[in-house]
């Protein structure tokens, strides 16, 4: 197995692709502990360790990863406002580069001692293509944030690739979650959006978490021992035109 003896922390592992991703790198022999806001989701989760976790408490959220001294840490905890410049809120602003920013500051801050101390990890961040790569309308303030989780993954990456830790990210296109059907019914009209988010899909349907997951895994593994500093999008084609 790809993951065998090796130790990995998931945030938001509760649902969609945090779940997936902490499932699989389970079934591929890695020691998982799951953690998600809401504990009541990793009840049949599966993995070496579940618990419930918020992820915006910083003291709660160090310790936990410090008592599990992972290989592999996947920051995936995060949040999709929908709106403009015009639309955001000083108050979302501050929620969105709490939730999808500073945890992963916090985590990479708390697993990078341990990891380099080991002699080598593999941190995980979840972006979006949604970013600095590509605009999406109405996505300022999530755009704003998964850009900066880019920056922050390549920062970290050069600061110590001499050390045997690589860093990471995954930018994903549109995925099917339960965050994504949310969306769709806040919309008013859960039909329309549905088929306007599957339209802009070069290949015509949305992203599966598990396909997300089949890439954090070879992130984790030894596979990709040569791979740091990167934003990997995996999104159906919607970047390239």
């Amino acid at each position: 197995m790809r993951l065998q003896g090796k130790r990995a922390f998931v945030t938001a592992a509760g649902q969609g692709i945090g779940r997936a991703i902490a499932t699989g790198m389970a079934a591929e022999g890695a020691h998982v502990v799951a953690t998600d806001l809401n504990g009541d989701l990793l009840a049949d989760i599966g993995t070496a360790q579940a618990f419930a976790l918020d992820a915006t408490d910083k003291a709660a959220l160090q310790a936990a990863i410090v008592d599990a001294a992972p290989d592999i840490l996947v920051n995936c905890a995060g949040f999709v406002h929908h709106g403009t410049i015009a639309d955001c809120t000083d108050d979302q602003w501050e929620f969105a580069l709490t939730l999808n920013c500073r945890t992963q500051f916090h985590g990479m801050q708390a697993a990078l001692p341990g990891m380099v101390a080991r002699g080598g990890g593999s941190i995980i961040n979840i972006s979006s293509v949604a970013s600095s790569i590509i605009a999406a309308p109405n996505r300022f303030v999530y755009a704003t944030t998964k850009a900066a989780v880019i920056a922050m993954t390549k920062s970290v990456a050069l600061d110590y690739v001499t050390t045997g830790v690589r860093c990471n990210c995954i930018c994903p296109g549109t995925v099917d979650s339960p965050s994504l059907h949310q969306r769709w019914h806040d919309s008013g009209d859960y039909e329309a959006a549905q088929k306007q988010f599957i339209a802009r899909q070069p290949m015509g349907r949305v992203g599966t978490p598990e396909e997300i997951a089949k890439l954090a895994i070879y992130l984790g593994s030894d596979e990709s021992a040569f791979t740091t500093g990167h934003a990997h999008v995996i999104d159906g084609g919607w970047s390239v035109g």
